[in-house]
């Protein structure tokens, strides 16, 4: 029997060896491919992992950023206006002077004003008036792009900070993304027109009005359209006024630890700016703000704020100006009146509603969202 396997063995020997070696080789392979085949699964899965987080992280973005432009829309600038609409009708107050004229009517006890105090008076109204409106219609206007500015470059920051994560860049302690505290300190420079900015403003553009309406005189016939050129007029002085682009210094706190400090010392009573955080990346954000106000999309927005104006005001007339128009002293009443509406609350303020929805300016954010070089 062992002869018989022997040979057996020797006559199929190269048969068995070459089937023993295939099943070898197909048991490694089996084994090689289960082996990837389980590394795929774990890839695959840990894939699928990371895309969860990655969602995860991406609507926790989408939410803040929600947050940040509610706090913007419901907090930061409904704020910002109202403490803005105070300050300009404290500081460009009329009513005492328009008291004053009809105390010297004799309506009153007091004494009558003599020809050129009732001449004085009348030159301060005349002066005041425009620059009260025309003072209006630039920090409504500015206020507005400037808040939308920063909820824009917010938004690309955060995107940024998301960017480098999803990369496999860890974020430490110290990076340069930017807390959620550090979002509402930023939000919150846009009360510092209002704060620290108004009084500069308001002196500035009286002096542009005053230079402006020098040769107007009282019994002046003026039209609608000649008061659209008067506050158009004294916008342009007004900016050629502040050289060097020193106009963004009304809007935007220069300095970020300065500012740090100017708020410290008004919350707390003393000087403690730790209580701003983030500073560095405050300072970051500011500087970027200033340069991205464009001083060509301002411009096509004061414009276009000043011909609304203009035909608000003729609203208010009512009955066509007959040529060559009203007495200029007829119409400075209404001119000064024209400052309500522009100071009104965001969510009543069709002037606001404009400004955003200004194809121009709706590219201008796009730009910004994305980066790119505003070209409006």
């Amino acid at each position: 029997m062992l002869a018989s396997a022997r040979g057996f063995w020797g006559r199929h020997r190269r048969k068995i060896l070459v089937s023993l070696g295939v099943a070898g080789a197909g048991y490694a392979a089996y084994r090689y491919l289960d082996s990837h085949r389980r590394q795929l699964v774990r890839v695959e899965q840990r894939a699928l992992e990371e895309r969860a987080a990655e969602e995860i992280i991406k609507n926790q973005l989408q939410t803040h950023f929600e947050n940040v432009q509610k706090i913007s829309d419901t907090t930061t600038l409904p704020f910002a206006m109202h403490y803005l609409r105070s300050r300009i009708m404290e500081e460009l107050d009329i009513s005492h002077l328009t008291e004053k004229l009809m105390h010297g009517k004799g309506e009153s006890s007091a004494p009558a004003l003599t020809p050129k105090e009732k001449y004085d008076t009348w030159e301060k109204i005349k002066i005041l008036s425009f620059t009260r409106t025309v003072s209006s219609i630039w920090a409504m206007t500015l206020l507005s792009l400037y808040v939308r500015v920063q909820v824009t470059i917010l938004g690309r920051h955060l995107y940024l900070d998301f960017a480098r994560v999803t990369d496999g860049a860890q974020l430490q302690e110290g990076s340069d993304t930017f807390s959620k505290s550090g979002h509402k300190d930023f939000l919150a420079t846009a009360d510092y027109l209002a704060t620290y900015g108004i009084n500069a403003l308001i002196t500035k553009m009286q002096h542009a009005a005053t230079e402006i309406l020098k040769e107007k005189q009282l019994k002046d016939p003026m039209g609608i359209d000649e008061v659209l050129e008067t506050i158009l007029q004294i916008l342009k002085q007004f900016m050629g006024l502040c050289e060097d682009n020193s106009w963004i210094n009304y809007l935007v706190p220069e300095n970020a630890n300065v500012y740090a400090q100017l708020m410290a010392v008004s919350s707390s009573g003393f000087d403690d700016s730790s209580l701003l955080k983030d500073v560095r990346k405050l300072d970051q954000l500011m500087s970027e703000t200033r340069i991205v106000l464009s001083r060509n999309i301002m411009d096509r927005s004061l414009k276009k704020i000043a011909s609304v104006v203009v035909e608000d005001l003729a609203e208010q007339i009512g009955a066509p100006i007959p040529p060559p128009g009203l007495p200029l002293a007829k119409l400075l009443a209404k001119v000064a009146q024209l400052s309500l509406p522009l100071l009104e609350e965001p969510d009543k303020n069709k002037h606001i509603q404009i400004i955003r929805s200004m194809p121009e300016v709706e590219l201008f954010y796009t730009f910004l969202y994305a980066n790119m070089p505003p070209e409006t």
